[in-house]
């Protein structure tokens, strides 16, 4: 999604001022959001995303049974009774589906395979009944990740409450370069700490302080910056929001705060989240972007 044409620094300081905009841009920049907003919607809810997952499972060494019956070692929530046997060894998972089980091991027709992770974002895809499982790998561990798009918190999906569009929010910042090959330490909510590309840090001014968030080079073109702020777990999701940023251009982008959204793990618990780091956590309330999400999780 192409991000909005950077601001002048005068004007997006005389909007935390209050000054209001002018109306055409006001309302072309109201719309665009509002057409972001209903294209992140419409993300969530498609039959693999994130409001679909029911499982996360970690993987032991060895061989293990996989499927709905409690008898199983790997228990799932959705599918056969015994979906077939999972085997761990050197990092490597392969499947064996069980006789008789109508399932489908990626685009092939054969009843055994080895599973591609997610670690090259390509995973495997096993598909049976409804629903579908990939294989994928966080901090050398390995797990299943399971979908059923009839999940109650895909059916049961009551929409994002967001905060009223404010271009107050639209700041330019200025990036701080750091030296080649920096990382960040990144915890997660499953208790894990990876190291992220961290190529600089973004510094701002809003509510009368400068402050400054470290970005972090995830290959998607843009800079991803993950932090807290004051309306944490009293109107936002309790660990923090995502938000991305273009790359900068001459020493300056924009952070758009009426972008900012709720991780995956806002919506199930089945999710791997990263956490702010200490450095993103601003003493400052962001009163923009979306809101505690309301629904079932």
């Amino acid at each position: 999604m192409t991000l909005i044409a950077l601001l002048p620094l005068a004007m997006a300081a005389a909007s935390a001022d209050g000054a209001s905009a002018e109306p055409g841009v006001e309302a072309d920049y109201s719309a665009e959001i509002e057409a972001w907003r209903a294209a992140r919607v419409e993300r969530l809810k498609q039959p693999e995303g994130w409001l679909s997952l029911v499982g996360l499972h970690w993987l032991a060494e060895g061989s293990q049974t996989v499927g709905r019956a409690s008898d199983n070692d790997v228990v799932l929530a959705v599918g056969p009774e015994r979906l077939g046997t999972l085997t761990l060894a050197d990092g490597r998972v392969r499947l064996a589906l069980a006789d008789g089980v109508e399932a489908r091991i990626g685009d092939g027709d054969a009843r055994a395979g080895e599973l591609a992770s997610d670690a090259d974002g390509s995973p495997t895809v096993v598909r049976f009944d409804r629903a579908s499982f990939v294989v994928i790998e966080r901090s050398g561990r390995l797990g299943l990740r399971v979908r059923d798009p009839e999940a109650p918190t895909r059916t049961g999906f009551v929409g994002i409450d967001h905060y009223p569009i404010d271009p107050a929010w639209r700041i330019e910042a200025r990036f701080e370069p750091h030296p080649e090959g920096r990382t960040i330490e990144i915890a997660s909510v499953i208790n894990t700490l990876e190291p992220m590309a961290n190529p600089g840090a973004l510094v701002f001014a809003a509510g009368g302080k400068t402050h400054r968030l470290e970005a972090i080079d995830d290959g998607s073109g843009q800079l991803f910056l993950i932090f807290a702020d004051r309306t944490n777990g009293r109107e936002t999701h309790g660990p923090g929001r995502f938000l991305y940023a273009a790359m900068p251009e001459d020493g300056r982008t924009t952070l758009d705060f009426n972008r900012a959204y709720n991780p995956p793990c806002a919506f199930n618990a089945y999710s791997t989240c990263p956490l702010p780091p200490p450095e993103n956590r601003l003493d400052l309330a962001v009163t923009a972007g979306e809101k505690k999400y309301p629904g079932p999780h």
